[in-house]
């Protein structure tokens, strides 16, 4: 497969994924606003923080009130990182490959994007945010149901998959660190009934809370984070993410089980190798948010070993080594691959 339309199909997916988590992002915020006694920039601030994109939206909004951060998040086309920015790009990628992909995932695409712009002005009141940004994860969800449904499982389904799973893992995270960021504001809140309010808005911005009922029961801190971090058979868990992006990966590079032929089989199998042997409550005990963010950083990583194994042109091994340094200290958290991969995808 040419490297260009590996690159577009990568992008394709992790775009629809990312739009689908900046709603579940901004969704759980307006139901915690319900049960919130903090102010507008209290509650929405910190959403601008978990997202990485705080300095670019401080330059342009004067303060983080609910309706500059819901644009800024949701419709802003100069942000790139925004729902209609990112279903634009992801429409873009599926253009550019529609004799890989099916009819069917072009035209939901095509429609789901139409939606999203043609719709988002008219979202005014917080009950029809919520119905229209239900509406734009039914849209993800349908896109990826059609794709699994009517793709042949080959390398384009395989680097699909790739990016989806590396992007679901990185959001999923990311919804975890939301409780550090914004629901954890006093410690004297811990093991209250708001504390469990908002341990099950966690869970629910990651469609996790009925599974995670029948599998675990009660909610606790431990018991949310093992789910969300470790379970190996939800969908959204990141261990079961990276556990089937490694699947696409082998796929992909055809290479023989327990052997490794290059960095990012490397990277991604020592993460996941991780992953099956850490407990929750070290994790916890030893800091959540400090351990999420070492996560993040070895997402961003493997992205950038994404782009310079399958996409980019191969250059000397100390300009990849700088490369590689260059990508995890890329300031827009938003994106885990390189910062040239990304930038690539906007200016092509």
């Amino acid at each position: 497969m040419l490297s260009r339309v590996a690159n577009s199909i990568y992008w394709m997916s992790r775009y629809i994924e990312r739009a689908d988590n900046v709603a579940r992002f901004v969704s759980v915020n307006l139901h915690l606003m319900l049960d919130s006694d903090v102010g507008q920039e209290q509650q929405w601030q910190p959403l601008v923080n978990t997202s990485g994109d705080h300095k670019d939206f401080a330059k342009r909004f004067p303060s983080p009130t609910q309706e500059n951060v819901i644009f800024f998040l949701a419709f802003d086309e100069d942000n790139p990182n925004s729902i209609l920015s990112c279903l634009k790009a992801a429409r873009e990628n599926a253009r550019r490959v529609r004799e890989i992909i099916t009819s069917s995932m072009w035209q939901q695409i095509n429609e789901y994007y139409l939606f999203v712009r043609d719709n988002g002005a008219n979202a005014d009141a917080i009950e029809s945010l919520n119905r229209y940004f239900l509406q734009v994860r039914r849209g993800a969800s349908t896109f990826m149901g059609l794709t699994d449904s009517t793709m042949i499982r080959g390398e384009a389904y395989h680097f699909y998959q790739l990016g989806r799973m590396l992007e679901r893992a990185d959001k999923t995270s990311r919804i975890l660190d939301v409780k550090y960021f914004i629901l954890l504001r006093s410690v004297t809140e811990v093991g209250t009934p708001i504390d469990h309010i908002q341990w099950g808005a966690v869970l629910r911005s990651a469609s996790a809370f009925e599974m995670y009922r029948k599998e675990c029961g009660r909610i606790s801190p431990f018991r949310v984070v093992d789910f969300l971090l470790f379970n190996h058979q939800f969908p959204r868990a990141v261990r079961y993410c990276l556990d089937r992006a490694r699947e696409s990966l082998y796929a992909i590079s055809k290479t023989p089980d327990g052997q490794v032929q290059n960095d990012v089989e490397r990277a991604l199998g020592s993460l996941c190798s991780d992953l099956t042997y850490t407990r929750a409550e070290n994790v916890v005990e030893a800091g959540l948010h400090e351990y999420l963010d070492n996560l993040q950083n070895r997402l961003n990583d493997i992205g950038s070993e994404v782009h310079q194994t399958f996409f980019a042109r191969k250059a000397p091994m100390a300009a990849r080594r700088e490369h590689y340094r260059a990508g995890s200290e890329n300031d827009s958290v938003f994106s885990t691959a390189s910062a040239a991969g990304e930038s690539e995808q906007r200016q092509s």
